[in-house]
Formats: structure tokens, C-alpha cells, sequence
């Protein structure tokens, strides 16, 4: 497996990649042209999987706030993440999520913010953000599916407040 940044040529086949990883809908692949367009794209955290010569799976981090009173913090929101029906339980998405995690702590974010399966994202240092003292009021969650990776030590120690996803996020 080669872990790499997305090429633009790239964008066609990430596109039908995850319309195929979800059940056939575009709503996800049309979030990422939607990212890829926004101010909160960065390109070295469009990653790629590939295996056998094709694209087995992607996942996009890009940026995102958390407002508290009058201050606003920039962080990183996963979303989404996608692997081919194919090569789906063969460690693809743990390999995508771990080279995210680097690169984003490489590029100089201190925190990674998800809505993701509770029982998946621990093992790779997520826990429920609300109980560091984190809200979300765009989407309607369980406590447990709304979440954050601290990649810096001591990130998230002395803030909280309201994740706001950006714009792109909403159709």
C-alpha cells in the first residue's frame, strides 16, 4: 500500500471512490469539491490509499473554528474518510487516519475534531469532545460520536467552546 498526498489528476477517481464507499450516494463526494473550493482546504491533508495500481481510499482533514465568547480557535475536522468496498478491513482507513494525524500535527495543528463512530476512532487517540468541554450545535449527535484527537500535548488544555464547521460543509 502507498500512502500519498492527492494529484488533481487524482480528483475524478477519489469522486467515484467515495460515491462506491457510500452506498452509492455523491452527497460525500460532492462535500470534498465543495472543500476543495473553500479557504479551509489544505492540500497536503487530501490523502490518498493505493493499492494494485488503483485508488483504494482518501480522507480529507481540513479547517474548521471553535468559538468561545469572543475568540476563535483554528482546528482540524476529519471528514470524510472512504475505502473502496474492496479493500475495505484490510487496515486502509487506519493507515489513512494515522498518516492524517502526522500530517496535520506536522503542518502545526494542535487538534483534530470528528463525528465518527464511537467503537473505531479511539484506538487512534479520539475521545468525546464535550467532555472537554467542547459543544457542537450544527449537527445533532450522540455525546459519544462527536469527538477530538489533541495531537499537540496541552492543545486543549485551558479553552473550550463551539465547534463550527465551516460553509463548505452545508450544501
Amino acid at each position: 500500500m502507498r500512502i500519498r498526498t492527492e494529484e488533481i489528476q487524482d480528483h475524478e477517481a477519489v469522486y467515484q471512490l467515495n460515491v462506491e464507499a457510500f452506498g452509492h450516494r455523491e452527497d460525500e463526494a460532492q462535500l470534498i469539491e465543495r472543500i476543495r473550493a473553500s479557504e479551509g482546504f489544505i492540500p497536503e491533508l487530501s490523502i490518498v490509499a493505493e493499492m494494485d495500481h488503483q485508488l483504494a481510499g482518501h480522507i480529507l482533514l481540513s479547517k474548521a473554528s471553535v468559538v468561545d465568547e469572543d475568540k476563535e480557535h483554528e482546528v482540524i475536522v476529519l471528514a470524510p474518510i472512504a475505502v473502496k468496498p474492496d479493500f475495505q478491513k484490510q487496515g486502509v482507513g487506519a493507515q489513512l487516519i494515522q498518516e492524517g494525524i502526522r500530517k496535520t500535527k506536522e503542518l502545526g495543528y494542535g487538534a483534530i475534531f470528528l463525528i465518527g463512530h464511537a467503537s473505531y476512532y479511539p484506538k487512534f487517540g479520539f475521545v468525546p469532545a464535550r467532555t472537554y468541554g467542547f459543544e457542537l450545535k450544527q449537527f445533532e449527535v450522540p455525546d459519544e460520536v462527536f469527538m477530538v484527537c489533541e495531537i499537540t500535548e496541552g492543545f486543549l488544555k485551558d479553552w473550550s467552546g463551539e465547534l463550527r464547521y465551516p460553509d463548505s460543509f452545508f450544501s
